[in-house]
Parts: C-alpha cells; sequence; structure tokens
C-alpha cells in the first residue's frame, strides 16, 4: 500500500466524517430524543458502500470510497452510544428498536446497493 494511498484514505474520511455531521445538524432539529441522523446516515451509507464495493471491490478506489468516505460517514459507534444512553435511561424498547433497526436497515440498504450494481 502506498503512501498516497494511505494519504487519500484518509482525507476521504475526513470528508465522510464532516458528511455525517451535516446530516445530523440537519436532521436535530426533528429527531426528538431518537438518533434519526445517525439512521439516516448508516442506511445511506450502507446503500452507497453496496453500490461501490459492486463497482469497484477491493481496488485502490474501493478502498478511498468504502473504507475512507463511507467509513468516515457511517458510524457504528455512535449507534451503540445511543442504545446505551438510551438503556441507561430505560428505554428499553427505543435501544432495541435502534439497534435491531439499524442492522436489518443497513444490512437490506448494503445488498439494495450491490443489486443496482448487478443489474447494470
Amino acid at each position: 500500500m502506498s503512501a498516497l494511498l494511505l494519504l487519500l484514505i484518509g482525507l476521504a474520511g475526513g470528508v465522510g466524517a464532516v458528511l455525517r455531521w451535516i446530516i445530523e445538524a440537519l436532521t436535530m432539529p426533528w429527531s426528538r430524543g431518537f438518533p434519526w441522523g445517525i439512521l439516516v446516515v448508516n442506511v445511506s451509507g450502507s446503500f452507497v458502500l453496496g453500490i461501490v464495493t459492486g463497482l469497484f471491490g477491493s481496488t485502490e478506489a474501493g478502498w478511498i470510497l468504502g473504507t475512507g468516505l463511507l467509513g468516515g460517514y457511517t458510524t457504528f459507534s455512535s449507534v451503540s452510544a445511543a442504545a446505551a444512553s438510551m438503556l441507561n435511561t430505560q428505554r428499553w424498547i427505543a435501544a432495541a428498536g435502534n439497534t435491531i433497526g439499524t442492522f436489518v436497515l443497513c444490512l437490506g440498504a448494503a445488498a439494495a446497493g450491490l443489486a443496482v450494481t448487478g443489474a447494470l
């Protein structure tokens, strides 16, 4: 792996993190106690990662876009922290819905993204 590739992956990760922040900031007014922004980010990121994987696989472009951009954009740790926060406030159903719903929706979105590239 070249130094240039590492730099591009890191830069793409920074761009992805900024995009995630923008989406979360835009959804904040209507989130009202549930992390809708994180859900939107992770589902949309999973869909796009399915497309990127289908188009580029394990190529340098795939690493830059998948590991870098979409790795910086999506956030499993935020899902975990939000669910833990819900558990701490005894919001059991919201925590379970967030955790299970995120997994199911992201898996479906990634499969849909791969299906899009399979149809091309």
